[in-house]
């Protein structure tokens, strides 16, 4: 008897080829007929939507980070376990957030199922998030459903994301994987996730105006740079490095500093307190006067920050995401002491937990990073989680040696590979 899949495959066949009608479920009918309405191929690929500094900013001010953290521990879990891949996607089907395990994300890089990927229908065609975005309601496609061949390998659910005061489509959650993601349950699981975001959602709402919280914020950037970005409303800014150093203080400080604990914290002990209220002022200037407070100075609305998002998934155990947020060191260039001690502390914890993982693909990624690139104790952790036949091996070792006799430690290090 033949399968259910191989049944798909041909009715797929049968449509691209001749272009016919197919006994297929009439979600999937009408859905590949929009496809080709839109002029896609069968083997088209989803294009990408955001350059990576583009998709970091956009991401970070859109309605759905506020409840991305709760995706993950309701329906971002269950996905890692059962060899899925997670997706948050915004009303256009752009994927701002793909969560799983590295090796299932990498074969879902290979289908381009990646943050910042389009998969709006009009780009790529049937697909359980564009669909479900095209049709407003919760949608599972299997196998050869898809559209596009290159996605058929894979089974994939999704379900809209509304608004709780307008009722518009704010996004989509999916999951997306082998036969699990095509069981009754996946579909169950990712309706169910949409309604919890859509109930917090509607609980940060009533909690905004009862506080009075506009819930206007501000973004900076400062991950890897000389000085920091700062997004305030509409305007992108590039700040002076003094204004750099006080802009992360401050946002390390949400209650606030007086003057003295901010000259402190960037000057050191020397008394700069004159110097420091005309740099306020001119920050004040530049930002505007409904952003900073002083008495203490503070920020007056939310911030998002890069290095304290990247804090944030560590201490959510996210190493992977850390990795692909750490754009490298803290203000690199900085001398104020307060915000040395803030680069340090990340960069010391960031290390710390890609020492004590066994992901090798994660330790990789520190090897590769600027950061890592020096890491002696990294790559010794690198080698010991290599097998000798990996082709990574041969240039794991030789970096080992490098900077075991970079640092003296040569004969050490011969001895110690030679026993490997």
């Amino acid at each position: 008897m033949e399968s259910i899949d191989r049944w798909l495959h041909r009715r797929h066949e049968e449509f691209v080829e001749d272009g016919e009608k197919q006994p297929v479920r009439g979600l999937v009918a009408a859905s590949w007929d929009r496809s080709v309405a839109a002029g896609l191929r069968a083997d088209t690929a989803a294009p990408f939507a955001f350059q990576a500094n583009e998709l970091a900013t956009y991401r970070a001010e859109h309605p759905l980070s506020a409840v991305f953290p709760m995706l993950y521990d309701v329906l971002g879990r269950a996905a890692v376990d059962s060899d899925c891949v997670m997706a948050v996607g915004d009303s256009g089907g752009r994927l701002l957030w793909v969560c799983g395990r590295p090796d299932v994300l990498r074969a879902a890089d290979g289908i381009h199922f990646s943050e910042g990927a389009w998969w709006a229908e009009q780009q790529v065609g049937t697909n359980a998030l564009g669909t479900s975005l095209e049709v407003t309601a919760p949608v599972q496609i299997r196998s050869a459903e898809h559209f596009t061949v290159l996605v058929q390998p894979w089974s994939c659910a999704a379900a809209p994301i509304y608004d709780p005061d307008t009722q518009r489509v704010l996004g989509v959650v999916d999951i997306t994987g082998g036969a699990d993601a095509s069981s009754p349950q996946s579909l169950a699981l990712v309706r169910a996730a949409a309604r919890m975001a859509e109930a917090e959602l509607g609980r940060l709402t009533i909690l905004r105006k009862l506080t009075g919280d506009t819930g206007h914020r501000v973004r900076i950037s400062a991950l890897g740079r000389p000085d920091a970005e700062i997004r305030v409303d509409d305007r992108d800014l590039r700040l002076s490095r003094r204004h750099s150093d006080i802009v992360v203080l401050l946002a390390e400080h949400p209650e606030g500093l007086t003057a003295e604990e901010l000259s402190d914290a960037l000057y050191g002990e020397a008394d700069h307190r004159s110097s420091l209220r005309g740099e306020m002022t001119r920050l004040r200037a530049l930002l505007g006067a409904d952003v900073l407070d002083s008495r203490p100075y503070r920020f007056r609305r939310d911030i998002a920050a890069d290095w304290l998002e990247t804090a944030d998934d560590l201490d959510s155990h996210l190493l992977s995401a850390a990795l692909r947020r750490y754009a490298g060191p803290l203000l690199p260039q900085s001398d104020a002491p307060a915000v040395v001690a803030v680069r340090n502390r990340l960069e010391n914890r960031m290390r710390a937990d890609v020492l004590r993982t066994h992901d090798v693909d994660l330790v990789v990624a520190w090897t590769r990073s600027y950061a890592g690139v020096n890491d002696l104790s990294a790559w010794e952790h690198q080698l010991t989680l290599l097998s000798p036949t990996s082709p990574l091996w041969p240039s794991t070792q030789s970096e080992v040696r490098r900077l075991r006799a970079d640092y003296g430690l040569s004969e050490h290090a011969n001895r110690d590979l030679r026993g490997r």
